[in-house]
């Protein structure tokens, strides 16, 4: 999901600069019970931070054998972040880890869990959850994380007002996690995520690679973590592009028109000559001021008045504005105070609360690029995807596809120049896309925002392609 309005700060959040421990601080683990709940404590040395999690809680991957974590990272006075950890259901001993962020900001990566990739879902709106074949967690041991903290499980003091101010934290909590299950800190290592998870991603992804330079040049205190791959699907990369695009899609799309030709003048005059100006002042100064205008007057005089042109939902535009699909029965599911006991919840559930979203506007993040940071990481070897579900509108495929249009990598002019190929999962027509070196561009057939849950035998596919052979092909 995604909002309307974010933003970053650009200073890092304040106590997360790591000094190196001293010889004699000690990892220490240990067990409490808290209100009948017994959790494994561990407590990180280099940190300061302390996990604290429950063992096979049994809930959602009922798989025989296949093991569950589910608990809190404190990484700080009252601030709680909540992980959720699926072994791979196959081979985990040598399996991948890959990281699920949903978007928002502000939004609950159980809705992707539950919804989309994980080892569990509720179909056709049921009231229990039952084994998902095509959970990502069949190739790769997953970890789903809620923050920024108050978001879904995550609960405490937030300091967390921007995508910048986030990365810090989401490293730390994958450092405390390497520390207690070593066995996973060498592991290929990738970040899949959708929606405002295109400022998300690409910022977490470069974050780790200068935290891994600065291992190696003893300037930070850690273990390097052995990130392969990111993955961004429908996200919210670049608004100057991509208010252009609600545009463009509003007119031509596969499904619905939303705007004809001329409706739609308007909206390009007032791109050309509002919105689009107030991006560009936002990118220049970098203040919050100038990107929180950006961020309202592109909101006023584009995406808020075409949303409302036409009965259609915003994340499928196939359907009204009213309907609900994916069915949220997952979120009924979490409010069961045996459930919460089970994994060892110690808030009450919350898919998209308002405060975290508001704090991301209150520093203008949303209009603010992350063109940068993606560029940065492809450059840097990772193998990428953006991809796109076509019947979105919020991050529609056409924005993702002109954001794709426009990087500066080692083979974008092929990449520029090359044709979208049909995409098949065993022969079956499913997007298209095209793919140099290690950057691929998707649009998924008939798929709304959340592609996993439209799409999954694509989705895995695509997941699997992307961390194991660094780009995707038809099959």
């Amino acid at each position: 999901m995604r909002f309307n309005i974010v933003a970053p700060a650009l200073a890092l959040v304040p106590g997360l600069a790591l000094a190196a421990p001293s010889s004699h601080l000690q990892n220490k683990r240990s067990t409490v019970v808290k209100e009948g709940i017994k959790y494994n404590v561990f407590e990180h040395a280099a940190t300061g931070a302390k996990l604290e999690f429950v063992n096979n809680s049994g809930i959602c991957e009922t798989t025989p054998g296949v093991n569950q974590y589910s608990g809190y990272l404190s990484v700080g006075e009252n601030m709680n972040m909540w992980f959720w950890f699926f072994e791979a259901r196959n081979s985990p001993s040598t399996a991948p880890l890959s990281a699920w962020f949903n978007g928002g900001p502000g939004c609950s990566s159980m809705i992707g869990l539950f919804q989309e990739n994980g080892p569990c879902h509720f179909v056709n709106g049921s009231t229990e959850p039952t084994l998902n074949e095509y959970s990502f967690n069949e190739y790769a041991n997953m970890i789903y994380i809620d923050q920024p903290i108050g978001v879904g499980f995550s609960y405490g003091d937030d300091e967390v007002t921007s995508t910048y101010t986030a990365a810090p934290y989401v490293w730390k909590l994958l450092q405390a996690f390497f520390d207690q299950f070593p066995r996973y800190e060498s592991r290929d290592f990738a970040i899949f995520t959708e929606s405002y998870g295109g400022h998300y991603g690409p910022e977490f992804a470069s974050y780790i690679l200068d935290q891994n330079k600065g291992i190696s040049n003893g300037s930070v205190t850690g273990e390097k973590i052995n990130l392969v791959a990111l993955g961004v699907n429908n996200g919210w990369i670049d608004a100057g592009i991509q208010e252009k695009a609600y545009i463009d899609f509003a007119v031509n799309n596969t499904y619905k028109q939303i705007l004809s030709s001329s409706e739609a003048q308007s909206y390009y005059s007032a791109y050309k000559n509002k919105c689009l100006p107030a991006v560009q002042q936002c990118e220049s100064s970098g203040t919050n001021d100038d990107c929180i205008n950006a961020d309202n007057v592109c909101y006023d005089s584009i995406e808020g008045p075409i949303s409302e042109a036409a009965d259609f939902n915003v994340y499928d535009v196939r359907l009204s504005a009213d309907a609900v699909d994916p069915p949220e029965t997952y979120a009924d599911y979490l409010a069961h105070a045996d459930v919460k006991k089970k994994i060892g919840a110690k808030s009450n559930y919350s898919e998209c609360p308002d405060a975290a979203y508001y704090k991301f506007s209150s520093t203008g993040d949303n209009p603010r690029s992350f063109v940068p940071e993606l560029e940065a990481v492809i450059q840097a070897g990772i193998s990428t995807i953006v991809w796109a579900g076509d019947a979105d509108w919020i991050c529609n495929w056409q924005g993702n596809y002109d954001v794709a249009q426009t990087l500066d990598f080692s083979g974008a002019d092929t990449y520029r120049s090359a044709s979208l190929e049909l995409y098949t999962v065993n022969g079956v027509a499913k997007g298209t896309f095209k793919t140099v070196n290690n950057f691929s561009f998707m649009r998924v057939y008939e798929a709304g925002h959340e592609v996993p849950y439209y799409q999954p035998e694509a989705a895995l596919q695509v997941f699997k392609q992307i961390i194991s052979e660094g780009k995707i092909s038809s099959t």
